[in-house]
Formats: C-alpha cells, sequence, structure tokens
C-alpha cells in the first residue's frame, strides 16, 4: 500500500492533481466573461421595441434586413435588440440584452445580428443615445453614394441640422470590405462619423439615426426617408431652399414634444397587420 504512494505512481497523482486544480481555477474566470444581466427590462420598453421594429417596416424604412435598439432601463451599459430576424416578425420573446462589446447576455441559443456593433460602439460614444436604428432605406442610398449632401427640406425633417455626414467604410476597412459593420473597430469608426449628428449616412450600403428614446429614433428613422425623396424631387426641379441652422433648430425642439402622434397612428397600424 505504502508503495503506491512512491515513485512514478506518486508523480502521476501529484501531476493530475495539479491538472484538476488549474482546471478548476479556470472556471470562475471563464463564468466571468460571460457579461452580468441587468436584470429585467420595463415590459413597456420592450413593447415599444417590438413595435419599433413592426413601425419600420410598416413605414418602409426596413425589409427582411435593418434593426432597432434601445438601451436597457436598468443599466446603460446594456442594450436590447432583438435576435437576428425580419424585423416585421420580432416579438417581446426574441429580444436579447447585450452588453456595450456586444457580447450576448442571455441569448440561450438565439443567433444575434453580424451588424450589432453599430449599436454598441454608438452606445459607448454618445451617452445621450437611447435607441438607435440601422436601416437600408431605398431614399437615403442616391444622397449617401453620390456626395450630395441630404439636408432638412422641411420642419418634419428638422433634426438633419446642417446635413447628414457619410460613412465612407474604405478608410477603415480598406477596398476589398462588403460593406457590413462586423466588429467593434468598424464600429467604432462609424460612431465617429456620426459623431453629435442624430443620423450618419453609409455610402454603399444605408445609414444610421440615434436619437433619446425608441419614439424619437423611429420619427427620425421615417422621416429621413421620407426628406430623402423630397429633397431627391426637389432637385429635379431646381436648387432647393433648405431650413437654415436656427430654423432647423427650433424646429426641432417643438418636434421632439410631438413624436407620440405619429407613434400612436403608425403603432396601431402596423400592430394591427401582426
Amino acid at each position: 500500500m505504502i508503495a503506491c504512494f512512491c515513485g512514478q505512481p506518486h508523480a502521476l497523482g501529484r501531476r493530475f492533481l495539479l491538472a484538476s486544480a488549474v482546471a478548476a481555477a479556470a472556471l470562475p474566470a471563464r463564468a466571468q466573461n460571460v457579461p452580468a444581466s441587468a436584470g429585467p427590462a420595463d415590459p413597456a420598453l420592450i413593447e415599444d421595441l417590438v413595435a419599433g421594429n413592426r413601425i419600420l417596416y410598416d413605414q418602409n424604412v426596413v425589409d427582411g434586413f435593418g434593426h432597432i435598439s434601445v438601451r436597457h432601463n436598468k443599466d446603460p451599459n446594456r442594450y436590447l435588440l432583438s435576435r437576428s430576424m425580419a424585423p416585421a416578425l420580432v416579438t417581446a420573446d426574441d429580444i436579447i440584452e447585450y452588453d456595450l462589446d456586444s457580447n450576448p447576455v442571455n441569448a440561450n441559443g438565439r443567433s444575434s445580428y453580424l451588424e450589432r456593433f453599430i449599436h454598441g460602439e454608438i452606445y459607448k460614444a454618445r451617452p445621450d443615445v437611447k435607441a438607435i436604428v440601422h436601416s437600408h432605406s431605398p431614399g437615403i442610398l442616391p444622397f449617401a453614394d453620390t456626395g450630395v449632401k441630404l439636408r432638412p427640406m422641411n420642419h418634419i425633417a428638422s433634426f438633419l441640422g446642417d446635413g447628414a455626414p457619410v460613412f465612407e467604410i474604405r478608410a477603415s476597412a480598406g477596398l476589398e470590405s462588403d460593406m457590413l459593420i462586423r466588429n467593434a473597430a468598424l464600429g467604432k469608426a462609424l460612431a465617429v462619423t456620426l459623431g453629435n449628428h442624430p443620423v450618419a449616412l453609409m455610402r454603399g450600403h444605408g445609414s444610421v439615426a440615434a436619437a433619446q428614446s425608441i419614439r424619437h429614433v423611429v420619427f427620425r428613422a421615417v422621416y429621413t426617408e421620407v426628406n430623402a425623396k423630397v429633397q431627391a424631387e426637389a432637385l429635379k426641379l431646381g436648387k432647393p431652399e433648405y431650413l437654415n441652422a436656427k430654423e432647423a433648430a427650433a424646429a426641432t425642439k417643438a418636434n421632439d414634444g410631438l413624436v407620440d402622434r405619429p407613434w400612436e397612428l403608425w403603432k396601431r397600424r402596423a400592430m394591427a397587420k401582426s
């Protein structure tokens, strides 16, 4: 019996115990890599997020692609975004919580949008932003791709201010990019282009809108698309007269208090179709 604890068997035993200890010590470290949840979000916030997805589809801002997120009401370092799916089909059960590095907290086997880094990096850069929309709405693409600046045509789109900046992915990803914001570095570069603007266009891709609530960001996403179509028509007729800086600022202040009016209409229409 004593011989069992001597020589080679003893050495093997020590190596086994050492390996076991190392493995056990590693378990908490791995667990620490899983983001902690901020807890259940306000049900009203989830309801608005679901409605926002449906409205954006109904208003022709998104189709099978595009997404909307909201910052978690209990922790500014967490945000909520649907699993990877068509926005018109999103339900409360599809919402996933993420940290600002865009790691899922509670995926539970559900797949994530590849371009979720758009959301995480803008939330990092803009503490004032509570909701974000990314879309490929067709009206804005000519302005993203031609160098003609998208500017406010009327008071409803006054939030565009002196015009929307354009993100050029080649500056960050080179000439062979697939145009997608597929990592944090590209998300950060997009956030830099957005700066303090409410909307940024993305060449060869689409746009991103940011605002202080889901209702405000849906308002901006919808009227960015409307404004783009109006501006394109105006350019056919002649030289458009855009809102000046003071007009845009005054109209934006007034409109920010009125977003519930179109929201209730859009929500009733969109949810009735589900």
